[in-house]
């Protein structure tokens, strides 16, 4: 960009050749593989994921190496968050760009999540820009829940979390409900499966925006998360957005960037 820059101060560009320079240095391309969006941060409040599960292997490793390339630790660059990676593709990632590891980079993988967070330095400690409360129904719905912490926690926002709390006890709900808002929390994730009606429950009781997200788990007509979805959508109590089915990361981007709508 400096290059740009410099070539259009001494006039050898036009100012209309120095913008597209500049939108075009904003897109890495890996082989033709991954055009890899380095200024989705600056421009949206969250940077870029690689979705892991329609890449073929090769080309994660591909994705991975392009990314780092010619990086060091502690270079002011984002984290590279890789979502829904198996446990068995993580272990044999470790093994092909493990040197990472030896140059300093840092690999945090959630096992339960099925996310990896490669570092490149060790988190700050600083004053958190947020507190976003998480909830599920039933521990089956814990992994997209953690999904959504994951990705809350990589924003430097606070994640307080509450699991299996579903109406199916619901007298477990409210002393946590009634915690989270002492703690200050502005937004709420909402995780649940079946018939979905957590979230209706939960937006009934508070006056704080609610994230609905529906899981697949379930069975018979319910088998898939539609159910859960379609109730979501539909419920009664106002002041609820639904994401799609085992969208954490969806959930997560959109209660980071109502606290950041704040700040």
């Amino acid at each position: 960009m400096k290059d740009v820059l410099k070539d259009f101060k001494d006039g050898k560009i036009t100012i209309e050749e120095c913008e597209n320079l500049i939108k075009a240095n904003n897109i890495l391309e890996f082989d033709e593989i991954a055009k890899f969006d380095e200024n989705r941060s600056s421009r949206t409040g969250f940077p870029e994921a690689v979705f892991a599960p329609s890449k073929d292997y090769e080309d994660l490793v591909l994705i991975i190496q392009n990314y780092f390339k010619d990086k060091k630790p502690f270079d002011d660059v984002e984290n590279l968050i890789i979502t829904k990676l198996s446990n068995k593709r993580y272990e044999k990632l470790v093994s092909d760009v493990g040197y990472l590891k030896d140059e300093g980079f840092i690999f945090d993988y959630n096992k339960r999540a099925e996310i990896l967070v490669i570092k490149t330095s060790f988190n700050k400690e600083s004053e958190p820009l947020g507190k976003i409360g998480i909830i599920t129904a039933g521990t089956s719905d814990i992994n997209i829940a953690e999904e959504a912490k994951v990705i809350i926690e990589e924003s430097g926002c606070e994640a307080i979390t509450s699991y299996d709390v579903g109406v199916a006890g619901i007298h477990r709900l409210f002393p946590q409900i009634a915690n989270m808002l002492e703690q200050g929390v502005s937004v709420l994730i909402v995780c649940a499966g079946m018939e979905g009606a957590l979230p209706s429950v939960v937006a009934g009781l508070v006056d704080i925006p609610v994230i609905a997200v529906p899981t697949s788990v379930g069975y018979g007509v319910g088998e898939g998360g539609v159910v859960a979805l379609n109730a979501m959508l539909q419920s009664c109590a106002p002041g609820i957005a639904v994401v799609n089915i085992d969208n954490g990361f969806g959930a997560a981007v959109f209660a980071i960037t109502i606290i950041k709508s704040k700040v």
